[in-house]
């Protein structure tokens, strides 16, 4: 017999419309009245899932916890899904996506001893293939979505769904929605009894949705009575594990799908640039702390303050949800889901703290005149780059000199160079010092500040040739136009990789809908930034002495060589930097963007010389093939368009959306939207008789690195540069004891191309956890080796495999873990 399987559920947003608050009210009535309804209803089951609507419920109405608790023990309240809540299915890293299942199903587990067997995102704007291998690992063996709505996604509405590494879950897209008007619930049912006469099982959403809701007492007596009256089809209140159970029957049967599931509502890979960067910095530093913590508890030099850091944890995985990181809610939540963001960052920035100065401890005091400058790498392989920090003096310096910095290392000098501090006390006091190192794997770095009294600062060297500033180190060779302040060539090694008028910035054509729902691109361009005069520009600058150049070099040294750039366009402004350096390849370029126009979007043009290159980004635990006609596409930490011969790679701090055409890349920067400004039949996007305020007006900061060379060697090289530019070597200028104990490495990947995307106290406390990851799809393998415990270990990797370890201090072994541990 046909079967019908009902799947109610109340989708409750925590926040979109309104503020978090709202949501914990509504999730509070809703889950009372489904209750009510559970003891009312004999065979009536309601699902829900997130782990924070629950944690809310246990907080702010116990008893009625203690009801669901009775319910669920009862069969007739369904756990579903068992994530912390349903975040955003693309922009978070991968290990993200782990605690957001780890998270919930601890709680699951604890309070209500459930482990749910499928996952579910109803409401998330597409997908990542990622996902794939983090479910499977996690123990899930099917997944519901809904979004792309428009149409079926995969090959057919239930498939089976290949993740990076060849790991496999059944797919099911609920066509139709996850929800129903109130009262209208047994109208979707014979809706969809007549539209698919030819299913044998189905599976069909209800439940009044996005506001709390979920089923009422007319919708749960319409549907009573036709599943009484059916009789061709058997209609049954479930569960999404009874529906796969039936469906896995059909296993070999089901149609493949082996990519991610996009795109959906593009725009929301940049709206609310804000909230998205400070989500990509709470990532890195709750990822660093949390392995510098490790380090230091295993050390003995302090106990694992896991509680404390839970709570970071707790805001990150909240600032994921579905609505606040794609930038698609209301400004009071925009408001609110900053300070959480702040509010993770602190407990980051405190703990991060704690573990340095630990870590510190058993270096040795400084001579007299020196300056200590200790750097902790808190990856297992050495990093190698220009490194900046800032002190005081040791007195204030009134005389009409310069004290310069000058670095070194057990007593060797180093490329270094002094550098305009953030502060403005026009006083030589307080100095930046920048210089070229390369890190010890997983350990505490130690460096030694000099001064040497010179007359001036020394002053630049690089000047304009032929219109031309042209930088020339080693293998790498860069000319910025002086009329345009743009680049015009990027070369190495003699080849030239770019095109002239690189990290233009483009304005195009946008509307104010925040979700862009209506396209999977931005067209047309319809301008672009030139450089000001040197008029407006010294009036950017706030120079009140004398008019200077629009494009200047502004720092000039061993290291590196700043040049500055000022742009315009219409009432906005943009201040590009780029920092070219004396020793390799990489360029790093920064953007302070000044925005304050409505309905356009700013995007920064990098066209390349490169022929039949394909688009790619870094995505959840793998690497994404993306498209290149001008679909607006997700990606994390990096792109890279790849020829057969040559790439050319950019990291990125906190961006996601990008496209690519012609062999161009297109970082998207901002957009410009109303808030919440949904598009609804005809009728106007807002209001058109107010002030309307927009997302991102004003000051935005962005930061870029672009490398170029063999493909094969960009491709192995990328994901550890860019892991190494987001969860950055912590640094500081401080002054040891030299009483403590002195650690040494801690951890070593010997190759080049494995990453350590976390070292974590176990969650039972009885060791830790390693997780690595093989980021190029490439079966490989690596030797882990932890000095102090004499463990030397060949570790294999298939394509693309998340592998989780454990390591056992007391007897010194390290085994084969689980993700969810």
């Amino acid at each position: 017999m046909k079967q019908l399987h009902l799947l109610s559920n109340a989708h409750l947003d925590p926040v979109w419309q309104w503020e978090w608050e709202e949501g914990a009210a509504a999730a509070v009535s809703t889950f009372r009245a489904a209750a009510d309804f559970c003891d009312e209803y004999e065979g009536y089951v309601f699902n829900h899932n997130e782990a924070l609507l629950y944690r809310w419920i246990e907080e702010y109405e116990p008893e009625l916890f203690e009801r669901i608790r009775d319910h669920v023990k009862s069969g007739r309240w369904h756990i579903m899904g068992g994530w912390y809540l349903q975040p955003d299915c693309n922009m978070p890293s991968g290990e993200s996506f782990v605690r957001q299942i780890l998270l919930g199903r601890n709680y699951f587990q604890e309070k209500f001893g459930v482990m749910p067997g499928t996952a579910i995102n109803f409401d998330s704007f597409g997908h990542s293939r990622g996902l794939v291998q983090i479910m499977s690992k996690a123990g899930y063996d099917s997944y519901i979505f809904c979004r792309p709505d428009d149409r079926t996604a995969g090959p057919a509405q239930d498939f089976k769904w290949i993740g990076f590494d060849g790991s496999e879950v059944i797919a099911h897209q609920a066509l139709g929605g996850y929800n129903t008007l109130l009262g209208q619930a047994h109208k979707k049912v014979e809706n969809w009894l007549a539209q698919h006469q030819d299913q044998e099982i189905c599976l069909m959403l209800w439940g009044v949705g996005n506001h709390g809701g979920g089923p009422s007492r007319i919708d749960l007596d319409e549907i009573g009575r036709m599943i009484t009256d059916s009789q061709d089809v058997r209609i049954e209140h479930s569960t999404p594990e009874r529906y796969f159970a039936e469906l896995s029957k059909r296993r070999d049967s089901l149609p493949v799908h082996e990519d991610d599931i996009n795109p959906r509502f593009v725009g929301c890979y940049t709206s609310m640039i804000r909230i998205k960067q400070k989500h990509r910095q709470l990532e890195n530093e709750l990822y660093t702390t949390e392995k510098m913590l490790s380090a230091a508890a295993l050390n003995g030099l302090l106990a694992n303050p896991k509680t404390e850091l839970l709570e970071g944890f707790y805001d990150l995985m909240l600032a994921q949800f579905h609505d606040i990181l794609p930038g698609s809610s209301v400004q009071p939540a925009e408001d609110a889901s900053l300070r959480l963001l702040d509010h993770g960052l602190e407990i980051a920035s405190r703990l991060k703290a704690r573990a340095f100065f630990a870590l510190a401890s058993g270096q040795a005091k400084a001579a007299d005149g020196e300056y200590p400058i200790l750097i902790y790498n808190p990856h297992p392989y050495p990093v190698k780059g220009a490194f900046a920090c800032e002190f005081m003096l040791a007195d204030q310096n009134w005389k009409e000199e310069f004290s310069s910095p000058v670095v070194y290392r057990d007593g060797v000098k180093l490329p270094s160079q002094p550098e305009k501090e953030y502060s403005n006390i026009n006083l030589d006091w307080r100095k930046r010092v920048v210089f070229e190192a390369e890190l010890s794997p997983f350990s505490m770095n130690r460096f030694d500040c000099r001064i040497e009294t010179l007359p001036a600062k020394p002053a630049v060297q690089l000047v304009e040739e032929n219109g031309l500033l042209h930088f020339r180190s080693g293998r790498l060779e860069v000319a910025i136009n002086t009329a345009t302040g743009l680049l015009d060539a990027y070369r190495i090694d003699g080849k030239d990789y770019l095109l002239p008028q690189a990290f233009l910035p483009l304005v195009v054509q946008d509307n104010a809908d925040p979700w862009r729902m209506d396209t999977n691109r931005f067209e047309p361009t319809i301008g672009a930034f030139s450089l000001m005069s040197p008029v407006a520009g010294t009036a950017l600058s706030g120079i009140t002495t004398q008019d200077i150049p629009s494009v200047r070099v502004i720092e000039d040294g061993e290291v590196r060589t700043v040049v500055e750039a000022l742009l315009e366009y219409g009432q906005s402004a943009a201040c590009i930097t780029y920092k070219l350096p004396k020793q390799g390849t990489e360029i790093e370029v920064g953007v302070r963007l000044f925005w304050n126009e409505k309905d356009k979007m700013v995007k920064l043009s990098i066209p390349t010389v490169l022929q039949n290159a394909q688009y790619m980004g870094q995505t959840a635990y793998g690497v994404q093939k993306l498209p290149q006609d001008g679909t607006e596409a997700v990606a994390q930490k990096w792109t890279m368009l790849s020829s057969p011969q040559s790439a050319v790679t950019l990291i990125n701090d906190g961006i996601y959306g990008s496209d690519s055409s012609s062999n161009e890349m297109r970082p998207t920067l901002l957009r410009s939207p109303g808030y919440c400004s949904h598009p609804i039949m005809e009728r106007p996007l807002m209001l058109q008789d107010r002030f309307s305020p927009r997302i991102d007006q004003g000051e935005r900061l962005y930061s870029f690195w672009l490398n170029a060379g063999p493909s094969e060697e960009r491709a192995t090289a990328i994901d550890r540069e860019a892991l190494a530019h987001n969860e950055k070597p912590a640094i500081l200028s401080f002054f040891p004891s030299g009483k403590g104990r002195l650690t040494g490495e801690l951890m070593v990947l010997d190759d080049e191309t494995v990453q350590l995307a976390a070292f974590k106290q176990a969650e039972d406390e009885k060791g830790y956890m390693i997780r690595l990851f093989e980021p190029t799809g490439i079966k490989r393998s690596t030797v882990l080796r932890i000095p102090a415990y004499h463990i030397e270990q060949q570790i294999d990797l298939n394509a693309f495999e998340i592998k989780t370890l454990r390591f056992n201090p007391e007897p010194g072994t390290i085994t084969e873990g689980q993700l969810m541990e």
